[in-house]
């Protein structure tokens, strides 16, 4: 008796799921346009603020065009794809991040969209991997003033070879390798306070610890 109703009532049941298809694609329309319609007036407020803080990383003549076109199918976050094209100088043309972005602004510039993102998204841990590649000097110091400001809102780890970065962490870990036997073996270990200034001395001028490398690893910390 169920096989026969429900052959019976087979059409009506394929017209009411034609229905609910159809209520959901409107809603789904409406959410996807009411989407485009928010990027469209925050992407102004990204751009500056992209640019600004690129300029304080020694990118003062960095600019952004982000394009925005419609996607053929929804996403499970709308229905717009997002292309960020990147000057780096005066008078350069406009191009994909991969294509003419060099490897230390290309870490600059994920460090400074990290940051703004992480304003928003209330993210409890956020972990760069060496974001500070291609980068060096002053402008390393001013990446970690920025993680260590990320800091103030979620835990930040930052696995980094630069002394300038290291020294902004709150606690410190130093991670090395042991041979045992036919294998190799990854160590982790928490650095007293001595400890950092020797790393970070290490870090600065190589095995030979002399005192000026010191001086200055504390200098960094403190």
């Amino acid at each position: 008796e169920n096989k026969v109703s429900a052959t019976q009532n087979l059409e009506e049941e394929i017209e009411d799921k034609k229905s609910l298809i159809e209520e959901l694609r409107k809603e789904l329309d409406k959410d996807a346009n009411a989407l485009t319609v928010r990027r469209k007036k925050v992407i102004p407020e990204i751009k500056k603020k992209l640019e600004t803080s690129l300029s304080s990383l020694g990118l003062a003549n960095a600019t952004f065009k982000i394009q925005m076109a419609p996607a053929e199918e929804s996403k499970n976050n709308g229905r717009d794809t997002l292309i960020f094209l990147f000057s780096a100088n005066k008078g350069s043309d406009y191009n994909t991040l991969k294509k003419v972005a060099s490897g230390g602004e290309l870490s600059r510039i994920m460090l400074v969209i990290k940051s703004i993102l992480a304003r928003y998204e209330h993210l409890p841990t956020l972990m760069f991997d060496e974001i500070d590649s291609g980068v060096s000097g002053e402008i390393s110091n001013r990446m970690g003033d920025i993680m260590h400001k990320m800091s103030r809102n979620m835990q930040v780890f930052s696995i980094t070879h630069l002394p300038q970065i290291a020294s902004k962490g709150d606690h410190h870990f130093k991670v090395f390798k042991t041979d045992k036997d036919d294998s190799t073996q990854t160590q982790m270990k928490e650095l007293l306070e001595d400890e950092r200034v020797f790393e970070l001395a290490e870090m600065l001028g190589g095995k030979s610890l002399s005192d000026s490398a010191l001086a200055h690893a504390r200098e960094l910390l403190n």
